[in-house]
């Protein structure tokens, strides 16, 4: 009778085991009950979730005693309950092993000092931005850029043939000719454009000769230290696309305007420390060097070109840009103490550096100009910077309309190109040439 029974409760689990298979999305209900013919539930997602974690057991201590020696079961070579676990001397292999490297502490390393060192890298994500870029690099912000610079290019005889036209077959050659996916990533679009850019540029080199006198480096490493009141500085690592120049480029502002900035206060943003978000570390070595040999024949660093690239980038256009000023500070550091030496003073000729950033799309615009290298306390000469910021060179390039409502809101191609951005980017290239 028992088995009949049995019998028949399966038969009617097994006919209706497809009806009822359902999913819970609830936010009580994170599990998914599935019924199989056989009468077994898959549970194997509910347990991980709803599964006891153990808690990790503490690791015992082991107290010693002094005058005692506790009797441990190293002459046995096996595990023996109620014996303490023997302590054998690190084994010294006599040569370096790579996969079994044991680092010694921070304090015992020949580069440790108790001062901390405060680092801004390329990933470093400042809060403050430009603001706290400006403080770490005592220098006064000027909004747009120096009109002796904007004039180059307003000049036809410093302008390309057909400029408009090239520059928008450019675009498009990197954002539409050169795929067939209907949006290319920001990561191919992005260095393609600045390449055909800077190409278009390197084209004045016939009517201008001084532009041949520069060549273009990558993943050079920047190393600049300084001291800002009581806290040691340093611009670190690899950064961008760098054009070199046998020449320098001129001083921007004249000594009137120099001396005027020492009458100008520094902004702060207290109860915030300026030191916020920069790496912070024991060991480091004071080091201030430009990335190339003492004999490079191009030692003078004149724009600096970085892209933020990918569609959810790391850096906001804020922080992108006080990125700008610290590594054209950092270039104009490292040469101003390879020319006059480490200590602090006013510079007789400041040092101008450049910088250009873009997402392929948007472009800031920074010059940097040092006037001094004494950098610990707020007042004196101050530094200078022009920004000008979020300059688009286009608005859409789209490989297909964008349509809305049967409306075509976008059309496909390149619209909303703007030609002062480019003017812009062109002047910058021709300062120190013209």
């Amino acid at each position: 009778m028992l088995v009949k029974m049995f019998k028949a409760t399966m038969q009617r689990i097994s006919t209706s085991a497809p009806k009822i298979t359902q999913n819970c999305y609830s936010k009580g209900c994170h599990c998914v009950l599935i019924m199989i013919p056989h009468g077994r539930r898959c549970l194997s997602t509910s347990s991980c979730l709803y599964g006891k974690i153990l808690p990790r057991k503490k690791p015992r201590v082991v107290h010693e005693i002094d005058g005692l020696e506790p009797i441990t079961y190293a002459d046995r070579m096996h595990f023996v309950p109620g014996l303490a676990k023997p302590r054998y001397p690190p084994w010294e292999r006599g040569w370096k092993e790579p996969y079994h490297y044991q680092s010694p502490k921070l304090e015992d390393m020949p580069l440790y000092k108790d001062k901390p060192c405060y680092i801004f890298n390329q990933r470093t994500n400042v809060l403050e931005g430009v603001r706290q870029a400006l403080w770490l690099s005592k220098s006064v912000l000027i909004k747009g850029l120096p009109d002796q610079i904007l004039t180059l290019a307003e000049d036809p005889a410093n302008q390309i043939e057909n400029q408009d036209e090239r520059v928008q077959n450019a675009i498009k050659n990197s954002r539409l000719w050169d795929t067939t996916e209907h949006r290319p990533p920001r990561e191919r679009f992005c260095p393609l454009v600045l390449n055909r850019l800077l190409h278009l540029c390197g084209g004045l080199q016939v009517t201008h000769p001084e532009l041949a006198k520069r060549i273009l480096a990558e993943k050079y490493s920047l190393a600049a230290t300084w001291r800002r009141r009581e806290d040691v500085f340093q611009v670190r690592g690899q950064n961008g696309l760098l054009l070199n120049s046998m020449t320098p480029l001129p001083v921007v502002a004249g000594q009137e305007q120099i001396q005027s900035t020492a009458d100008e206060a520094l902004e702060t943003f207290y109860p915030i420390a300026p030191t916020i978000d920069l790496q912070n570390t024991h060991v480091y070595q004071e080091k201030n060097d430009t990335g190339f040999r003492e004999d490079y024949p191009y030692p003078h660093a004149h724009t600096l070109f970085l892209m933020e690239m990918g569609n959810t980038p790391k850096l906001l256009p804020e922080q992108l840009r006080a990125k700008m000023v610290m590594f054209t500070f950092g270039n104009a550091l490292a040469r101003a103490q390879a020319l006059y030496g480490k200590e602090p003073s006013v510079l007789e000729k400041p040092i101008v550096v450049q910088s250009v950033a873009t997402n392929g799309r948007l472009f800031q615009f920074v010059v940097f100009q040092l006037n001094t290298t004494d950098l610990q306390s707020d007042s004196g000469v101050k530094n200078l910077v022009w920004v000008d910021e979020d300059q688009p060179l286009y608005e859409f390039a789209k490989v297909k309309p964008l349509i809305k409502k049967k409306v075509v809101q976008v059309p496909a191609g390149l619209s909303g190109y703007q030609p002062n951005t480019f003017k812009k980017f062109l002047a910058l290239y021709l300062h120190g040439a013209v």
